[in-house]
Protein backbone atom coordinates (compact mmCIF):
# COMPACT_ATOMS: atom_id res chain seq x y z
CA UNK A 1 0.00 0.00 0.00
CA UNK A 2 3.05 2.29 -0.21
CA UNK A 3 1.78 3.78 -3.46
CA UNK A 4 -1.71 4.68 -2.11
CA UNK A 5 -2.25 8.28 -0.95
CA UNK A 6 -5.46 8.41 1.08
CA UNK A 7 -5.43 12.22 0.97
CA UNK A 8 -6.63 11.76 -2.60
CA UNK A 9 -9.88 10.24 -1.32
CA UNK A 10 -10.81 13.46 0.48
CA UNK A 11 -9.93 15.51 -2.58
CA UNK A 12 -11.91 13.20 -4.88
CA UNK A 13 -14.94 13.47 -2.60
CA UNK A 14 -14.77 17.28 -2.69
CA UNK A 15 -14.36 17.38 -6.47
CA UNK A 16 -17.28 15.03 -7.11
CA UNK A 17 -19.53 17.00 -4.73
CA UNK A 18 -18.65 20.40 -6.18
CA UNK A 19 -17.99 19.47 -9.85
CA UNK A 20 -15.62 22.42 -9.67
CA UNK A 21 -11.92 22.73 -9.01
CA UNK A 22 -12.45 26.15 -7.40
CA UNK A 23 -15.33 24.90 -5.23
CA UNK A 24 -13.39 21.81 -4.11
CA UNK A 25 -10.36 23.97 -3.27
CA UNK A 26 -12.52 26.28 -1.18
CA UNK A 27 -14.12 23.33 0.62
CA UNK A 28 -10.71 21.87 1.59
CA UNK A 29 -8.95 25.18 2.23
CA UNK A 30 -6.50 24.74 -0.65
CA UNK A 31 -5.42 26.95 -3.51
CA UNK A 32 -7.04 26.42 -6.89
CA UNK A 33 -3.69 25.51 -8.43
CA UNK A 34 -3.05 22.87 -5.74
CA UNK A 35 -6.48 21.33 -6.35
CA UNK A 36 -5.86 21.36 -10.10
CA UNK A 37 -2.64 19.40 -9.56
CA UNK A 38 -4.53 16.98 -7.33
CA UNK A 39 -7.14 16.43 -10.03
CA UNK A 40 -4.30 15.55 -12.41
CA UNK A 41 -3.01 12.97 -9.90
CA UNK A 42 -6.51 11.54 -9.49
CA UNK A 43 -6.92 11.19 -13.24
CA UNK A 44 -3.64 9.31 -13.37
CA UNK A 45 -4.55 7.10 -10.38
CA UNK A 46 -8.03 6.20 -11.65
CA UNK A 47 -7.29 6.14 -15.36
CA UNK A 48 -10.35 8.33 -15.95
CA UNK A 49 -10.75 12.09 -16.68
CA UNK A 50 -13.35 12.26 -13.86
CA UNK A 51 -14.42 15.85 -14.66
CA UNK A 52 -14.55 17.20 -18.19
CA UNK A 53 -15.43 20.65 -19.49
CA UNK A 54 -18.89 21.25 -20.92
CA UNK A 55 -19.11 24.88 -21.93
CA UNK A 56 -18.09 27.00 -18.94
CA UNK A 57 -18.47 24.26 -16.33
CA UNK A 58 -17.18 20.81 -15.47
CA UNK A 59 -19.34 17.71 -15.61
CA UNK A 60 -18.60 14.22 -14.23
CA UNK A 61 -17.73 11.38 -16.55
CA UNK A 62 -19.90 8.22 -16.32
CA UNK A 63 -17.20 6.64 -14.16
CA UNK A 64 -17.19 9.64 -11.79
CA UNK A 65 -20.98 9.67 -11.54
CA UNK A 66 -20.96 5.95 -10.81
CA UNK A 67 -18.51 6.19 -7.90
CA UNK A 68 -19.62 9.53 -6.41
CA UNK A 69 -21.87 8.15 -3.64
CA UNK A 70 -19.42 5.36 -2.83
CA UNK A 71 -16.53 7.82 -2.56
CA UNK A 72 -18.54 10.11 -0.29
CA UNK A 73 -19.45 7.23 2.03
CA UNK A 74 -15.83 6.02 2.14
CA UNK A 75 -14.50 9.52 2.88
CA UNK A 76 -16.99 9.97 5.71
CA UNK A 77 -16.06 6.59 7.20
CA UNK A 78 -12.34 7.38 6.99
CA UNK A 79 -12.87 10.72 8.74
CA UNK A 80 -14.87 8.98 11.46
CA UNK A 81 -12.21 6.28 11.98
CA UNK A 82 -9.32 8.74 12.10
CA UNK A 83 -11.12 11.24 14.37
CA UNK A 84 -10.32 10.89 18.08
CA UNK A 85 -13.36 9.44 19.81
CA UNK A 86 -14.66 11.48 22.70
CA UNK A 87 -16.85 9.84 25.29
CA UNK A 88 -19.35 11.49 27.60
CA UNK A 89 -16.67 12.30 30.19
CA UNK A 90 -13.88 13.68 28.02
CA UNK A 91 -15.45 16.72 26.35
CA UNK A 92 -12.39 18.73 27.40
CA UNK A 93 -10.20 16.80 24.95
CA UNK A 94 -12.47 17.06 21.91
CA UNK A 95 -10.40 18.28 18.97
CA UNK A 96 -12.85 18.72 16.12
CA UNK A 97 -14.52 21.47 14.14
CA UNK A 98 -18.27 21.93 14.61
CA UNK A 99 -20.18 23.68 11.83
CA UNK A 100 -23.38 25.53 12.76
CA UNK A 101 -25.58 26.85 9.96
CA UNK A 102 -27.81 29.77 10.88
CA UNK A 103 -29.09 33.08 9.57
CA UNK A 104 -27.32 36.38 10.15
CA UNK A 105 -29.62 37.46 12.98
CA UNK A 106 -28.97 34.32 15.02
CA UNK A 107 -25.21 34.55 14.50
CA UNK A 108 -25.09 38.20 15.53
CA UNK A 109 -27.22 37.59 18.61
CA UNK A 110 -25.88 34.25 19.86
CA UNK A 111 -22.42 33.61 18.37
CA UNK A 112 -20.50 35.30 21.21
CA UNK A 113 -22.13 33.38 24.11
CA UNK A 114 -21.90 30.14 22.12
CA UNK A 115 -18.19 30.63 21.48
CA UNK A 116 -17.64 31.25 25.20
CA UNK A 117 -19.69 28.23 26.30
CA UNK A 118 -18.21 25.78 23.80
CA UNK A 119 -14.54 26.79 23.88
CA UNK A 120 -14.44 27.09 27.67
CA UNK A 121 -15.63 23.48 28.03
CA UNK A 122 -13.71 22.17 25.00
CA UNK A 123 -10.67 24.43 24.41
CA UNK A 124 -9.44 22.33 21.49
CA UNK A 125 -12.75 22.50 19.63
CA UNK A 126 -13.32 24.94 16.78
CA UNK A 127 -16.55 26.55 15.58
CA UNK A 128 -17.51 27.39 12.02
CA UNK A 129 -20.65 29.48 11.51
CA UNK A 130 -21.99 28.91 8.00
CA UNK A 131 -24.46 31.24 6.25
CA UNK A 132 -27.99 30.08 5.54
CA UNK A 133 -29.15 31.69 2.30
CA UNK A 134 -32.08 29.28 2.02
CA UNK A 135 -33.71 26.27 3.65
CA UNK A 136 -32.02 23.15 2.33
CA UNK A 137 -31.39 19.86 4.15
CA UNK A 138 -28.59 18.81 1.77
CA UNK A 139 -25.73 20.19 3.95
CA UNK A 140 -27.04 18.15 6.92
CA UNK A 141 -27.47 15.04 4.79
CA UNK A 142 -23.98 15.29 3.30
CA UNK A 143 -22.28 16.02 6.64
CA UNK A 144 -21.19 19.53 5.65
CA UNK A 145 -23.10 20.94 8.64
CA UNK A 146 -23.34 19.52 12.16
CA UNK A 147 -26.25 21.59 13.39
CA UNK A 148 -28.74 23.89 11.68
CA UNK A 149 -30.66 26.56 13.53
CA UNK A 150 -33.92 28.02 12.26
CA UNK A 151 -37.64 27.70 11.80
CA UNK A 152 -38.62 24.13 11.01
CA UNK A 153 -40.13 23.90 7.55
CA UNK A 154 -40.32 21.41 4.72
CA UNK A 155 -37.15 19.31 4.94
CA UNK A 156 -35.90 15.77 4.58
CA UNK A 157 -38.19 13.47 6.60
CA UNK A 158 -35.31 11.91 8.53
CA UNK A 159 -33.98 15.20 9.94
CA UNK A 160 -34.18 15.44 13.74
CA UNK A 161 -35.35 18.69 15.35
CA UNK A 162 -35.76 20.05 18.86
CA UNK A 163 -37.28 23.36 19.91
CA UNK A 164 -34.79 25.84 21.37
CA UNK A 165 -37.07 28.79 22.12
CA UNK A 166 -40.22 30.54 20.98
CA UNK A 167 -40.04 34.05 19.62
CA UNK A 168 -42.36 36.73 18.28
CA UNK A 169 -42.10 39.90 16.24
CA UNK A 170 -41.85 43.31 17.87
CA UNK A 171 -41.55 46.83 16.54
CA UNK A 172 -38.56 49.09 17.07
CA UNK A 173 -38.37 52.87 16.72
CA UNK A 174 -35.74 55.47 17.51
CA UNK A 175 -36.00 57.06 20.94
CA UNK A 176 -37.96 60.28 20.52
CA UNK A 177 -40.03 58.97 17.60
CA UNK A 178 -43.55 60.53 17.62
CA UNK A 179 -45.05 57.03 17.56
CA UNK A 180 -43.73 56.37 21.08
CA UNK A 181 -45.46 59.46 22.52
CA UNK A 182 -48.96 58.05 21.97
CA UNK A 183 -50.74 54.75 22.61
CA UNK A 184 -49.58 52.45 19.78
CA UNK A 185 -52.79 51.34 18.14
CA UNK A 186 -53.00 49.36 14.93
CA UNK A 187 -54.12 52.51 13.11
CA UNK A 188 -51.20 54.59 14.41
CA UNK A 189 -48.72 51.80 13.64
CA UNK A 190 -50.02 51.29 10.09
CA UNK A 191 -49.84 55.04 9.39
CA UNK A 192 -46.03 55.01 9.85
CA UNK A 193 -43.49 54.09 7.19
CA UNK A 194 -41.56 50.86 7.71
CA UNK A 195 -38.31 48.97 7.06
CA UNK A 196 -38.36 45.16 6.98
CA UNK A 197 -35.78 42.39 6.70
CA UNK A 198 -36.30 39.70 4.09
CA UNK A 199 -33.84 37.27 2.51
CA UNK A 200 -36.18 37.02 -0.47
CA UNK A 201 -36.58 40.78 -0.83
CA UNK A 202 -40.32 40.70 -0.03
CA UNK A 203 -42.11 43.90 1.02
CA UNK A 204 -44.90 42.04 2.84
CA UNK A 205 -44.97 39.52 5.67
CA UNK A 206 -47.01 38.19 8.60
CA UNK A 207 -47.71 41.61 10.11
CA UNK A 208 -49.25 42.75 6.82
CA UNK A 209 -51.63 39.78 6.93
CA UNK A 210 -52.59 40.71 10.51
CA UNK A 211 -53.20 44.35 9.57
CA UNK A 212 -55.21 43.33 6.51
CA UNK A 213 -57.61 41.43 8.78
CA UNK A 214 -58.19 44.75 10.57
CA UNK A 215 -58.78 46.54 7.29
CA UNK A 216 -55.42 48.32 7.47
CA UNK A 217 -52.35 48.55 5.27
CA UNK A 218 -48.86 49.79 6.15
CA UNK A 219 -46.29 51.31 3.81
CA UNK A 220 -42.96 49.50 3.65
CA UNK A 221 -40.39 51.70 1.93
CA UNK A 222 -37.15 49.76 2.56
CA UNK A 223 -36.27 46.05 2.44
CA UNK A 224 -32.89 44.87 3.78
CA UNK A 225 -31.31 41.39 4.05
CA UNK A 226 -30.94 41.21 7.86
CA UNK A 227 -32.60 42.38 11.07
CA UNK A 228 -29.52 44.26 12.28
CA UNK A 229 -29.68 46.31 9.06
CA UNK A 230 -33.32 47.16 9.76
CA UNK A 231 -32.46 48.27 13.30
CA UNK A 232 -29.63 50.50 12.11
CA UNK A 233 -31.94 52.23 9.65
CA UNK A 234 -34.68 52.65 12.27
CA UNK A 235 -32.13 54.19 14.66
CA UNK A 236 -31.24 56.90 12.14
CA UNK A 237 -34.65 57.62 10.61
CA UNK A 238 -38.37 57.75 11.30
CA UNK A 239 -38.91 54.30 9.80
CA UNK A 240 -40.30 51.57 12.05
CA UNK A 241 -38.45 48.24 12.09
CA UNK A 242 -40.02 44.81 12.45
CA UNK A 243 -37.70 42.28 14.13
CA UNK A 244 -37.86 39.16 16.31
CA UNK A 245 -37.86 39.91 20.03
CA UNK A 246 -34.63 37.88 20.32
CA UNK A 247 -32.76 40.23 17.96
CA UNK A 248 -31.62 42.43 20.80
CA UNK A 249 -31.29 42.47 24.58
CA UNK A 250 -31.27 45.20 27.16
CA UNK A 251 -27.50 45.77 27.06
CA UNK A 252 -26.97 44.98 23.36
CA UNK A 253 -25.44 47.60 21.06
CA UNK A 254 -28.32 46.98 18.66
CA UNK A 255 -30.68 48.39 21.28
CA UNK A 256 -28.82 51.68 21.67
CA UNK A 257 -30.96 54.60 20.61
CA UNK A 258 -34.00 52.37 20.05
CA UNK A 259 -37.14 51.48 21.93
CA UNK A 260 -38.94 48.20 21.33
CA UNK A 261 -42.70 47.82 21.57
CA UNK A 262 -45.25 45.05 21.24
CA UNK A 263 -47.11 45.04 17.96
CA UNK A 264 -50.75 46.15 18.03
CA UNK A 265 -51.66 43.28 15.68
CA UNK A 266 -51.24 39.59 16.44
CA UNK A 267 -48.62 37.76 14.35
CA UNK A 268 -47.77 34.02 14.36
CA UNK A 269 -45.31 32.79 16.97
CA UNK A 270 -41.80 31.91 15.73
CA UNK A 271 -40.46 28.51 16.81
CA UNK A 272 -36.66 28.38 16.57
CA UNK A 273 -35.29 24.81 16.49
CA UNK A 274 -32.00 22.95 16.30
CA UNK A 275 -31.87 20.42 13.44
CA UNK A 276 -29.42 17.59 12.75
CA UNK A 277 -29.06 14.34 10.80
CA UNK A 278 -29.98 11.14 12.70
CA UNK A 279 -26.58 9.56 12.07
CA UNK A 280 -25.27 12.05 14.70
CA UNK A 281 -27.81 11.05 17.38
CA UNK A 282 -25.46 8.77 19.30
CA UNK A 283 -22.25 10.74 18.74
CA UNK A 284 -21.18 12.02 22.21
CA UNK A 285 -19.52 15.14 20.86
CA UNK A 286 -22.50 16.09 18.75
CA UNK A 287 -24.91 15.40 21.58
CA UNK A 288 -22.88 17.71 23.81
CA UNK A 289 -22.81 20.36 21.05
CA UNK A 290 -26.57 20.46 20.54
CA UNK A 291 -27.28 20.41 24.28
CA UNK A 292 -24.81 23.25 24.81
CA UNK A 293 -26.29 25.30 21.97
CA UNK A 294 -29.82 24.88 23.28
CA UNK A 295 -28.93 25.65 26.89
CA UNK A 296 -26.82 28.69 25.97
CA UNK A 297 -29.49 30.20 23.73
CA UNK A 298 -32.23 29.67 26.31
CA UNK A 299 -30.06 31.25 29.00
CA UNK A 300 -29.29 34.27 26.80
CA UNK A 301 -33.01 34.77 26.08
CA UNK A 302 -33.84 34.52 29.78
CA UNK A 303 -31.18 37.10 30.73
CA UNK A 304 -32.35 39.46 27.98
CA UNK A 305 -35.97 39.29 29.18
CA UNK A 306 -34.90 40.12 32.74
CA UNK A 307 -32.84 43.07 31.51
CA UNK A 308 -35.77 44.33 29.45
CA UNK A 309 -38.09 44.11 32.45
CA UNK A 310 -35.63 46.02 34.63
CA UNK A 311 -35.16 48.67 31.93
CA UNK A 312 -38.94 49.07 31.54
CA UNK A 313 -39.44 49.42 35.31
Amino acid sequence: MDDVDFNLLEALDALLIESSVTGAARRLGLSTSAMSRTLTRLRSATGDPLLVRAGRRLVPTPRAADIRDHVHALAREVRSVLRPHAGDDDIAVIARTFTIRANEGFIERFAAPLVTAITSAAPRARLRFAPKPEKDSTPLREGQVDLEIGVLGASAPEIRAKLIFRDHFVGAARIGHPLLATPITAEVYAACKHVVASRRGSFVGPVDDALRELGLRRETVVVVPGFSDALRIARQSDLIALVPNSSFSGDDHLMQGLSAFELPARTPEISVSAMWHPRMDADPGHRWLRETVMATCRSAISVALKQRRIAND
